[in-house]
């Protein structure tokens, strides 16, 4: 069976006929990811599958370890590198609701140090990364609602070309080990931006500077935050940025090298708590405890009693924000082609135009270490996907999770 036992499923199951899905359908996702494993694309992996609140599928395929021939594990343990996000936009969201924060308060009312910030101009030296970097005032401070959807003009340092992407810190993971809030802060406001606030989309230290305000709106760590409005509500025991005790056995590995370069390639498992809980990357979960809170957000906001959000708070979250501002989350991944970006979730404009399936209002996040979550309000669907499959192999498992899991949709 698909489903593990009623008394430790994340959420109660069914039958997949009972919510509107095909068992023998739902039965194609496992020689589909047994065929990627065999022919050594895919080390292994866990999907875990909901609708209408109830289990459906859950299942762990391949190998926890490919090397030593370790199965893989419905408990498995992941690193699901940018999952965080979203976890971070609940948190942040949760001080929106107390009525703490608000979308439209310039970040720098909470973070000091980013309220006046210089723009890279646009120059042929600029562009081309040989620098040097000519720079204008902001237009405009800014938002907590920028850090929320990536316009605040921060970038990461290795994902462009730019002088100003040489001028950044690497990446979230890199940061939370080697800074603290203040001190990252500083760091950022020392770098300048690649674009005006509010008037690009780009892929960087947003949600960090996200975190940083939860935080200091919230008075307490960003983890602690996340473990006492989110986790500890929903029931994710083991969802945090440090290994739970005892875990690492159930840590699964990477592929020792990528099938498409042929690159060493690994995924560390965290096993001391970072210098600064950031909100771009860093936390560990398994597919169970992801899928809660996967349910939660497809339900408005709640489960098993437990409200998180509200239900406008939700639709607002996973509403596209991305109005008269270029660029889109394609830019990361380009069968996201057509989709908008809400609060630190991707967001489903239209039914067509995409390599995903899903109805408009669809939306999620992935991880770079090839994690992939997504919930469908329309379709009453949440599914997640957990696997250590790094580098551009990624993108394959997301798009084939998703179609397995809607050519199993009966009614």
């Amino acid at each position: 069976m698909s489903i593990i036992q009623a008394e430790v499923s994340p959420i109660p199951p069914a039958r997949p006929e009972a919510v509107g899905m095909s068992s023998a359908r739902l039965a194609k996702i496992r020689p589909a990811l047994e065929r990627e494993v065999a022919e050594g694309r895919f080390p292994g992996g866990v999907v875990a599958i909901a609708r209408d609140g109830r289990l459906v599928h859950l299942e762990a395929v391949g190998y926890l370890d490919a090397e030593a021939r370790v199965p893989m594990r419905p408990d498995a343990m992941f690193a699901i590198a940018s999952m965080t996000k979203p976890v971070c936009g609940v948190a942040a969201l949760t001080q929106v609701e107390d009525g703490r924060l608000l979308m439209s308060d310039p970040v720098g009312a909470y973070v000091p140090p980013l309220m006046t910030m210089q723009v890279a101009k646009p120059t042929p030296g600029m562009l081309s990364g040989d620098g040097p970097i000519e720079t204008e005032p902001q237009r405009r401070p800014m938002t907590v609602q920028d850090a929320a959807r990536h316009t605040t003009g921060f970038v990461y340092g290795g994902f462009g070309a730019t002088a100003v992407h040489a001028a950044h810190p690497g990446s979230s993971l890199t940061v939370a080990n080697e800074h603290d809030a203040g001190s990252l802060a500083q760091a950022l406001a020392a770098t300048p931006l690649r674009h005006h606030p509010g008037e690009a989309w780009e892929y960087g230290f947003s949600t960090d500077v996200l975190g940083l305000v939860t935080q200091a709106v919230g008075g307490a760590s960003l983890g602690t935050i996340m473990r006492q409005r989110i986790f500890e509500p929903l029931g994710m025991m083991e969802t945090g940025y440090v290994l739970p005790a005892g875990a690492a056995p159930r840590f699964a590995k990477a592929l020792p090298t990528c099938p498409l370069t042929g690159k060493p390639q690994s995924v560390a498992a965290p096993l001391a708590a970072p210098k600064l809980e950031v909100g771009g990357a860093g936390l560990v979960s398994t597919a169970s405890d992801y899928l809660r809170f996967a349910e939660m957000l497809r339900a408005g906001g709640t489960l098993g009693g437990a409200r998180v959000l509200s239900p406008a708070t939700v639709r607002w979250m996973g509403s596209d924000h991305l109005q008269g501002i270029t660029g889109g989350p394609d830019r990361m991944d380009p069968g996201l082609t057509g989709y908008g970006f809400g609060l630190t979730v991707s967001v489903r404009r239209n039914a067509g135009g995409s390599a995903f399936m899903g109805a408009p209002g669809a939306f999620g996040w992935s991880g770079v270490f090839g994690t992939f979550f997504w919930v469908d309000p329309a379709e009453r669907l949440a599914v997640v996907l957990m696997a250590h499959a790094p580098g551009e192999m990624r993108l394959r498992y997301r798009r084939l999770i998703n179609m397995l899991t809607y050519q199993a949709l009966e009614a």
